[in-house]
């Protein structure tokens, strides 16, 4: 099945667990919610969209002067459109790398932003972690939220130890490589071209460690930013919603729900991430507010990407793509 087959099966699922969960009373919660707070959750997204259009210019270094601001954002909103519409975000980096190479930026460059960027969204997360559990220390959690603490705890960390020994075996993990390919039949060509681009990739990640430190901790700063605005949704859909949950939940059902459906492998992690939550939200707020916060979360941080972000992506990517085989054609 093609992957506009799976993006339409995700869909359908993603819509079918609020519907079977709220029933009959999900339609009238979702009318009865304030219009202009969705305005102000959707611009919410938009600043984020700026936020991470600023971080990829300065993660981009004196490159990144050459890319102008509007490009950039539309850069951004293609690059997290293909994310949403892949399995487990795996179009994101192709797309900013196909994209940036327009602007002169090569694809060694181009990933090694996207990795440090990564890094940066790592870190704030394992930051988020250690202050809550410093909360947890001095305030009574339920046992639910002890659970999802506990288990975003282990997620992080899992994450964690797999990056740093990804940096710390890196020569071990490329003889590896090459022995696997070697037993896979590449050629010997083929693989000093692959080794090169490695290489590559990593002097180039080098470099970006190796930016200002004020400019690091400046991307630091907005991603921090970011992932707080982005965060806050659910806490603030909840509470338009009537219910007073504390932000520290809603945070943590957000991260364990948006982890399980990056391991689902489903595109933008449909269908899973509306499971997920549905389960850990109904027990703190009921199943019909569950339901219609689920939808209007969705909303918000998922189909307004697809809905704002195909028309970018569109026009940066797949038109001028189209054109030059309508003139290969002709």
């Amino acid at each position: 099945m093609n992957r506009l087959g799976w993006l339409g099966l995700a869909l359908l699922g993603a819509v079918l667990v609020p519907i079977v969960l709220g029933g009959s009373e999900l339609l009238p919660r979702l009318q009865r919610f304030d219009p202009g707070l969705l305005l102000t959750l959707l611009g919410m997204i938009l600043l984020c969209w700026v936020i991470n259009a600023l971080r990829l210019r300065l993660l981009l270094g004196q490159q990144g002067a050459q890319l102008k601001y509007l490009r950039s954002l539309g850069v951004v909103m293609a690059t997290e459109f293909a994310i949403c519409t892949t399995p487990g975000g795996s179009g994101g980096p192709l797309t900013l790398m196909a994209l940036l190479a327009r602007d002169r930026i090569g694809p060694a460059r181009s990933g090694a932003v996207f990795a440090m960027d990564q890094l940066n969204d790592l870190l704030f997360f394992f930051c988020a972690m250690l202050a809550i559990a410093g909360y947890a220390l001095f305030h009574s959690l339920g046992h639910s939220q002890q659970s999802m603490l506990l288990g975003s705890a282990l997620l992080l960390c899992s994450a964690l130890v797999v990056v740093l020994g990804l940096l710390r075996y890196r020569r071990a993990m490329m003889r590896f490589n090459g022995r696997l390919l070697r037993r896979l039949g590449m050629s010997e060509c083929r693989k000093r071209r692959w080794a090169r681009k490695l290489l590559h990739f990593i002097d180039a990640l080098a470099q970006t460690w190796r930016l200002p430190k004020r400019t690091l901790a400046l991307v630091f700063t907005l991603t921090c930013v970011h992932w707080g605005l982005r965060y806050s949704v659910l806490y603030l859909v909840l509470k338009g919603l009537g219910v007073e949950l504390s932000w520290i939940p809603s945070f943590l059902v957000q991260m364990l729900s948006l982890s399980a459906g990056q391991f689902s492998l489903l595109p933008g992690g449909a269908g899973a991430a509306e499971l997920t939550s549905a389960s850990l939200l109904t027990p703190l707020v009921g199943s019909s507010t569950a339901a219609a916060a689920i939808v209007i979360w969705r909303a918000v941080t998922y189909y307004f990407y697809l809905l704002a972000g195909g028309p970018v992506f569109v026009c940066l990517l797949a038109r001028p793509l189209l054109e030059r085989w309508r003139r290969q054609a002709g």
